[in-house]
């Protein structure tokens, strides 16, 4: 387990805490990655996947592929955010288990949003 990890879990912990009202953090987190692609996410993601190999994804930046995949996330994370104003958090238990297994197809997707390859995450 790595230093990223450990913060994210340590954040996410904190979020499943406040979490059992109505807003979920982190939904409101994710939609606002989604929407706007901050670069902290992209380094954040590239630190998480550090040492554990990798697929080759070759994403252009702004293609149909990237507005889809955008699309998609966004409306996935509504759906937990309506999921999450039931009285247990749904969205950091989902997220433990993304940082946990740091699983290829997440990867896949960050790459995707951010219209960006492997060769440009792990040396951006």
């Amino acid at each position: 387990m790595n230093s990223t990890q450990i913060k994210c879990l340590s954040v996410f912990t904190i979020f499943a805490m406040i979490g059992f009202g109505p807003i979920s953090p982190g939904c409101l987190i994710g939609m606002y990655i989604v929407l706007f692609r901050p670069f902290w996410f992209w380094i954040l993601t590239g630190n998480l996947y550090a040492k554990k190999r990798l697929p080759q994804t070759i994403v252009e930046i702004d293609t149909i592929q990237t507005k889809q995949t955008r699309k998609k996330c966004f409306f996935s994370l509504v759906g937990l955010f309506i999921l999450d104003i039931a009285p247990v958090p749904v969205t950091p238990v989902v997220a433990f288990a993304i940082i946990l297994s740091r699983p290829k197809w997440f990867y896949q997707a960050v790459a995707r949003v951010y219209g960006k390859g492997e060769h440009k995450l792990q040396g951006d």
